[in-house]
């Protein structure tokens, strides 16, 4: 039971991510030329992680993301079973926050899939890749930080929320922001088009992001252990 309800809540957590997160870019634009829209799209995608992890963090860690599910399982903080079980409640949370879109806004929204965007200048796939990789280094190398010390516990949602909203005011106006695979991928299976065609950098981009930011923290963690010897 213990598990089911650990997988579960990962289902909330990124049907919360996708429903509020992609449904505010739906509501208000999230492009750079429209700039209450954009903020708000940072804002609310930060607001939401620091809503979930308070919730359902004590229950799952609150990952809602496989970049973040597969940097704990190189760090050996989750089994191989349960970043399967993750992944699939990811996707599967994912899908419903889109069917609620569709619902809300109609099945021709876009869903705030991802895509290079039409206003950056030198957007291209292997400048995407190069952002999402970067972004989604930075966001997990802060979870990793942040939650590897059992003090922090009272402030590491909100570390964690304020660090999302920080890689999306820059990554908006370059790739919408994804860092997150399961935001992406099912929204661009609803979406279709370009952000179907595309989805991949925002799969590959974040994973990589992810394991990178598992490895170098764990490059520096050994670091700093031997020098306090």
């Amino acid at each position: 039971m213990g598990t089911f309800k650990k997988y579960l809540a990962e289902v909330i957590g990124t049907f919360v991510l996708v429903t509020f997160g992609c449904g505010t870019a739906c509501a208000v634009g999230c492009d750079s030329a429209n700039g209450g829209g954009y903020i708000l799209t940072a804002l609310a995608s930060g607001l939401i992680i620091v809503a979930m992890a308070y919730s359902i963090g004590n229950i799952s860690g609150c990952h809602i993301n496989p970049a973040v599910s597969l940097a704990m399982l190189i760090r050996k903080q989750l089994s191989p079973t349960d970043f399967v079980g993750y992944v699939v409640s990811q996707l599967i949370g994912s899908t419903l926050g889109c069917l609620v879109l569709g619902i809300v806004f109609g099945f021709d929204c876009g869903f705030g899939a991802n895509q290079i965007q039409s206003g950056w200048t030198n957007g291209n796939a292997g400048s995407a890749l190069l952002v999402e990789i970067i972004l989604t280094f930075v966001f997990v190398l802060a979870i990793i930080g942040v939650t590897s010390k059992v003090e922090n516990g009272a402030v590491a949602g909100l570390v964690i929320g304020l660090s999302l909203t920080l890689v999306h005011i820059l990554g908006i106006a370059l790739t919408g922001t994804s860092v997150n695979p399961a935001r992406s991928l099912m929204p661009a299976i609803f979406a279709g088009g370009d952000a179907l065609s595309q989805v991949w950098i925002f799969i590959v981009g974040p994973l990589v992001g992810g394991a990178l930011a598992a490895v170098v923290y764990g490059f520096l963690e050994k670091d700093d252990t031997k020098a306090d010897k």
